[in-house]
This record gives C-alpha cells, sequence and structure tokens, in this order.
C-alpha cells in the first residue's frame, strides 16, 4: 500500500480527505515492519494492537462527525527514552528493561491527544549515549541504505524506521546531534528545536542542560506539522520556555529573498570527506540562486566543542544515572551471584594492606550488603559507554577537579554561546556539513571512542547553545549513501530553519529518495 511511502503531511490530508483510513494506513506500516525489520532492526516493540485500536477510534469519530487532532490517524513510532504508560521504556538499557512507567511523557501526551498513532518504541544507543545505535544492550540497528552499516545514534531506530518506511515520522531526541547526525546518515530530515521549545517530562535524562526531543521525518513540512503539534510551554518542566509556539507550517512558502546565510570557515577544515563538501557547496549554491546571499563567519571557539560536551554530558550523566541503584526501580542484581565475587575482594583487600585496621574498614565496606547491591547491580545493568561516561563525569565533578574541568567547561560553553550570538547579528542562518563523512561500517570504530565522538563535530555546539538545528538530505557518496546538510538558527527561530529547508527541498528531490530493501 502506498500510504507507507508517502508524506506524513499528505497522508493526513488523505486521511482527512477520506482516500484512505487510519485503520489501512496503520496496517500498511504494520505489514512493512513485518517485511523489512527483521534486517534493519529498529523497532524494540512493536504494539500492534495497540496501534489498530488507536487506529480504528480516529476512523469512528471521524465517520461520525466528531472532532479529531491535528494528526488524526497517522501513524508515529517514539524513541524508547520517552515514557509511556503502562508500556515497557528501557532506553537501550538492561537497567529498564522491566521498567513500565505509571505516565506518558508530556511529548507522547500531546500526540495522543493530536490523534497520532503510536506504532511502538524504536531502538537507541543506551541512554541515548552514543553515535551509532551500537551501544543498545539490545541489538544494532542497521542503515537501510547499507545494512552492512550504522544508522547514526543515538537515535538511529528512529532515523532508520522513517528512512525504511516502516513510519512516515518519529520522535527522537538530539543531546549532543543525536537527531541531526542519524537523520543525515540515514537520507531523512531531522529537527533538534531550541533549548525548552519541546517539554522534556517524561525524557528520561542524560544530560538535562542538553537533551532535546524533536522530529524526524522525510521533509521540512512534515518536520513543521510535527513540531506544531509537540512544542509549546509545560508548567511540569521547569527548563520549558514560556515562548509562544508559531504555526510553523503557515509560514513554509515565504521566499527566501535577502536571507543571508553563514558560512563558518572551520567547518571546511581537516577531516570533512571531499563528497561531503561537493555536496555541501552544491547545496550552497542552490540557495543562492532561491535568493540567499552567504556571509564568511568565523565561531572562534567551536574548537572546544568537542572538548566541551565531554565534559559537561558526562557529568550531568553522572548525576541522572546515580539513580539507578537496583532499589528505587529498575534493575537489581541477583544476590546470590555475588558471593565468589566478593570473596575474592575480601582476600585482596586483606592482602594489600600491612594495616589490619584499615583492611578491616576495607573489609567492612565491601561487605555492606547495601554497597554490593549497588557495585553489582550498576556493573551488570550499565553497558559500556555508559560505564565510561559516568566515570569520566564523575571523576570530573569529584573535588579537586570540579573546578578544572566542570567549571571550565561551563565557562567555555558561555564563549560558545557568545559566538553564536554574534554570528547571528550578521547572519540569519548557519550552513555547513551535518556529520564529517557519510555511514561507517558496523564495528569500525567500536573500539575507538574517540573517532566516534568526532562524528558529532558539527553538532555538538548547537546544543552547547541551545541553538535550533537541522538536517536535510543534500546528496549522496559514490557509493550511494546520503549526505547531510545542517542549518543553525537563533533561538526560537524554528520558523526561518523549516522555510528554508522547505524552499530547499521544493527544487531538489534528495528528500525523496528511499533505499531498496526488496
Amino acid at each position: 500500500m502506498g500510504s507507507v511511502s508517502t508524506s506524513a503531511t499528505r497522508l493526513r490530508d488523505d486521511l482527512a480527505a477520506g482516500r484512505i483510513s487510519s485503520v489501512e494506513a496503520t496496517r500498511a506500516c504494520l505489514d512493512r515492519i513485518h517485511q523489512v525489520d527483521g534486517r534493519v532492526q529498529a523497532f524494540l516493540r512493536v504494539d500492534a494492537e495497540g496501534a489498530m485500536a488507536a487506529a480504528a477510534d480516529v476512523d469512528r469519530r471521524r465517520s461520525q462527525g466528531l472532532p479529531v487532532g491535528l494528526l488524526a490517524g497517522v501513524p508515529i513510532a517514539l524513541k524508547d527514552i520517552l515514557c509511556t504508560r503502562g508500556q515497557p521504556t528501557t532506553c537501550g538499557s538492561k537497567m529498564l528493561e522491566r521498567f513500565v512507567p505509571p505516565y506518558d511523557a508530556t511529548v507522547v501526551r500531546k500526540l495522543r491527544e493530536a490523534d497520532a498513532v503510536i506504532l511502538g518504541k524504536v531502538n537507541l544507543d543506551e541512554f541515548a549515549m552514543g553515535g551509532s545505535t551500537e551501544n543498545s544492550a539490545y541489538f544494532p540497528t542497521r542503515n537501510p541504505w547499507d545494512l552492512e552499516r550504522v544508522p547514526g545514534g543515538s537515535s538511529g531506530g528512529s532515523a532508520a524506521c522513517v528512512a525504511a518506511e516502516m513510519a512516515p515520522w518519529s520522535i527522537g531526541t538530539d543531546t549532543g546531534g543525536s537527531i541531526r547526525q542519524p537523520a543525515a546518515l540515514c537520507g531523512i530530515t531531522g529537527l533538534k528545536p531550541t533549548y525548552g521549545r519541546v517539554s522534556r517530562f517524561g525524557l528520561v535524562a542524560f544530560a538535562s542542560s542538553l537533551d532535546q526531543a524533536g522530529p524526524m521525518t522525510h521533509s521540512a513540512e512534515d518536520a513543521a506539522l510535527l513540531l506544531e503539534a509537540i512544542a509549546g510551554h509545560d508548567p511540569l518542566d521547569a527548563t520549558s520556555a514560556d515562548v509562544p509556539a508559531p504555526r510553523y507550517t503557515a509560514e513554509l512558502d515565504k521566499p527566501l529573498d535577502g536571507l543571508r546565510l553563514g558560512l563558518v570557515r572551520d567547518h571546511y577544515g581537516a577531516g570533512l570527506s571531499s563528497e561531503v563538501e561537493a555536496a555541501v557547496r552544491e547545496a550552497v549554491r542552490i540557495f543562492e540562486s532561491l535568493g540567499a546571499r552567504t556571509v564568511d563567519i568565523s565561531l572562534p571557539h567551536s574548537k572546544y566543542g568537542i572538548a566541551t560536551y565531554y565534559v559537561i554530558a558526562p557529568c550531568e550523566a553522572s548525576s541522572n544515572l546515580a539513580r539507578y541503584d537496583g532499589v528505587h526501580f529498575g534493575y537489581r542484581t541477583d544476590e546470590p551471584s555475588m558471593l565468589a565475587e566478593l570473596e575474592a575482594e575480601r582476600r585482596a583487600a586483606l592482602a594489600s594492606s600491612g594495616d589490619s585496621a584499615r583492611a578491616e574498614a576495607a573489609v567492612a565496606a565491601i561487605d555492606s550488603p547495601l554497597v554490593r547491591l549497588y557495585r553489582r547491580t550498576r556493573a551488570e545493568g550499565f553497558g559500556p559507554e555508559v560505564k565510561r561516561r559516568v566515570m569520566l563525569g564523575t571523576y570530573a565533578l569529584s573535588a579537586g577537579y570540579y573546578d578544572a574541568y566542570y567549571l571550565k567547561a561551563l565557562k567555555v560553553r558561555r564563549l560558545i554561546r557568545n559566538d553564536y550570538d554574534a554570528a547571528f547579528e550578521n547572519v540569519d542562518l548557519i550552513i555547513g556539513p551535518t556529520t564529517p563523512a557519510a555511514a561507517y561500517r558496523l564495528g569500525e570504530k567500536a573500539n575507538d571512542p574517540l573517532a566516534m565522538y568526532l562524528e558529532d563535530l558539527y553538532t555538538v555546539t548547537a546544543n552547547l547553545a541551545g541553538v535550533p538545528g537541522i538536517s536535510i538530505p543534500c546528496g549522496s557518496t559514490a557509493a550511494g549513501l546520503p549526505i547531510g546538510l545542517q542549518l543553525q538558527a537563533p533561538a526560537f527561530q524554528e520558523s526561518r530553519l523549516l522555510r528554508a529547508a522547505h524552499r530547499f527541498q521544493r527544487v531538489t528531490d534528495w528528500h525523496l529518495r528511499r533505499p531498496d530493501l526488496s
């Protein structure tokens, strides 16, 4: 059925006109999931029964002339980091494999109020920590354009399910590029809103000053519609901005005459693939043909973006993940399995200390049932990447190191924000690559965390500054892999981003291309 491959906006219009029913559209998505997800592995759970019931309810109300919501009957997938009432929310972690929230995240509640049909929850790097979706505790997700390559991360499942036409759109989250980077690698459109534009209530926290949920779609038009449904102030979220959200779809067709695009000189240096650079420069030329003009700008402190991000984010992760202790909720270790390790640690503590009083204290600490429970629960429940970031953050926050690392990183973050403020006095948008290269092979960077972190080179600064960014398809490599173009705007100027992206997509067809999974 053609409803899966059409845009979400067109599908919504077809549903409203009665050309297709929500039950038919939802069944088509579920059939597509059945056909291809065994190879792509985007979904952690599919709620076929719940989706079909929601679709039937929309069709019933529509047939009776009753009111329906903004997204009435359109299927959607959710990153499994958003709490869903009565459904597991695992965050891709063993730690939360049995956690069933008693409430909906505000984003989920708004989607339900808009009558979207939730198909299920999709895969991610554990607790959104990673850039490849290889760090999920369950299985890696694969890129639909090449099943031997990564889809990006941490919202890899959200990107892959849209690219593979299993859902017309999805919700992802972005802490350092986790919407934009997988959107670029999977050839779709991904929007990170301004920090505070979309409520974080019920979004399981990784780094609270950076996390933001947003749309992952085929087009800027679809992203505008979905953002309308989820944006807005939320009194349940202390970081939610009390700034009115406009009708994003109403401003898409305004011309770009006079739009000033900032080109960051540092974005075109070492590490950038020649194929990505060529595609981005061609996209700039297309924007110029649409009436925009380019201005060379500098973001002098952006070179410290990766280092700053990988101090601040792990510090906040260390604090946020301290709650997973095996007591309050989530995974708890199997106590009997600890005995052999406990005895070995007792012997090691006694043997390593010549001070008997000290040795007894060390043994007492190891012997504490509560300490044993904490240690083993966290050792077994968290994966390697989460442990790495928790340890980095705990070290940077520890006595004697706080000022040298975390406090200094906060000061550099302020300088990065100042750079953006200065740049936006002279330009309307900043344009450049989303990622340094196209999708890499599964396992290629698994043993080199630094190489993985450098994939966020062009995205982390938007999170540090709190500004919105969007990635749209702008080309492909010789191997047929998608290339992403990133646009960034001043805070709360998502309309400007979406308008520019939409006008670009009106004259190009990169966003219309689909991988062949036949």
